[in-house]
């Protein structure tokens, strides 16, 4: 049996956990009440992002993975302590947010993101299992930085606090990190596959490229939505 595997089963036990007693670690608003359970979902994110995120920035500084693309093989002994661990913890996490949204939201309302999380746990997976591509996957963990203040500003409207000072700094620094930390590590990941193609397994690659096929169409999406709905109007 895989240690990976029971650190993604850990994982998800604790983030399961968390999410249950969030409501007395964070009681929501008036304005949450109706939508309890989003309230501590979005929090159980908010927490995996600081983690995932802040262990990925650590691990890869300063540039570790830019200057020595060899850490996506696992086996060469170079990506940084603990990554293989921060990845499985991030597959229980999605797992468990996957299952979350499963039971509590509309399929044509979660449809996006259960879709992204199928994409990311499948990816991750290999890379956990295999042991392999463990660096390459603490990049796409650089993502995670952006998702903090994506979180933060949905736990600000959920909260009604949309015309505050808080929100509006938020979405500058959301959009200033979505470019360098979301659109701009999905480039560079997008580009050392490319550069790369022959030295990944074709099945690998084929997983790799759909991923990043999907991701990044989604990412822009995401972006254009962020900038109408805090900019444009």
């Amino acid at each position: 049996f895989s240690p990976g595997l029971l650190v993604v089963a850990g994982s998800f036990a604790a983030f399961r956990l968390l999410n249950l007693g969030l409501e007395r670690l964070v009681p929501p608003p008036p304005s949450a009440r109706r939508n309890r359970w989003k309230w501590r979902n979005i929090w159980t994110s908010l927490a995996h992002s600081v983690l995932s995120g802040g262990g990925a920035l650590a691990g890869l500084s300063p540039c570790r993975f830019y200057l020595h693309p060899e850490m996506s093989n696992d086996l060469v002994g170079t990506h940084p302590p603990g990554a293989h661990s921060l990845v499985a913890v991030s597959v229980g996490y999605f797992i468990e947010d996957f299952v979350d949204m499963l039971c509590n939201q509309k399929l044509h309302q979660s449809w996006e993101l259960l879709f992204h999380h199928s994409v990311v746990i499948i990816c991750f997976g290999i890379a956990v299992l295999l042991h392999q591509y463990v660096g390459f996957a603490l990049v796409a963990l650089l993502v995670e930085i952006n998702s903090i203040f994506l979180h933060l500003r949905q736990i600000l409207l959920m909260a009604n606090l949309v015309h505050t000072t808080c929100y509006r700094l938020n979405s500058l620094i959301n959009l200033g990190t979505y470019v360098v930390f979301r659109i701009a590590t999905l480039a560079w990941m997008t580009r050392w596959l490319f550069l790369n193609r022959q030295n990944v397994p074709p099945a690998t690659y084929a997983v790799g490229t759909v991923g990043m096929a999907i991701m990044t169409p989604m990412n822009i999406i995401l972006f254009y939505r962020l900038l109408r709905s805090d900019f444009l109007k």
